[in-house]
């Protein structure tokens, strides 16, 4: 039996009206959950990754540096899951799950570009939840959690395709 301390929630989207990228994970883990904090867990890439994405050293910054830094390049984040069952912090391990309401999000960001999926549970319930032709390019991603064992320079090729969506140039979805 699932005791009610296993029912996790995600945190509040990080976007604003300058929001091009949206970076959707699957569901915050332990870590972050304890540190109310994306991507909070140390071994956890994605702040590199990121970085690297736009340009500044955000896992040398505070957390709010992180997130306004991202907001001030186009970025924004979330995730696909509102609430879900889970023991402890693996995406396997998430049951009974509520989606985010991701396209009425987007809907309301009038620059977005592109939808990146960081991992592959995000991926999978974020097209569900999306449908089967939403308005936005859609970007799989491999996780940046460190239970993803694909070397750092693998992952980091593929997240650096994202910069292209941060173009002044890249046209916004209709």
């Amino acid at each position: 039996m699932d005791s009610p301390a296993d029912r996790k929630s995600s945190f509040a989207a990080v976007v604003d009206g300058r929001t091009r990228l949206l970076v959707l994970g699957s569901l915050p883990g332990e870590v972050s959950l304890r540190a109310a904090q994306y991507y909070a867990h140390p071994q956890n890439q994605f702040w590199r990754l990121m970085g690297a994405v736009i340009g500044a050293d955000l896992a040398a910054a505070s957390y709010q540096a992180r997130l306004a830094m991202l907001r001030s390049r186009g970025v924004g984040l979330w995730d696909v899951v509102r609430s879900a069952r889970r023991t402890g912090s693996l995406d396997t391990a998430i049951r009974a799950h509520q989606p985010n309401a991701l396209a009425e999000l987007a809907a309301t960001l009038p620059g977005l570009v592109a939808i990146a999926f960081n991992g592959g549970a995000a991926s999978k319930i974020g097209r569900e939840t999306l449908g089967p032709a939403p308005r936005w390019t859609l970007v799989n991603l491999p996780s940046s959690s460190p239970a993803h064992t694909l070397r750092f320079e693998a992952k980091l090729a593929q997240w650096l395709t994202l910069k292209r969506y941060l173009e002044p140039d890249a046209a916004p979805s209709r």
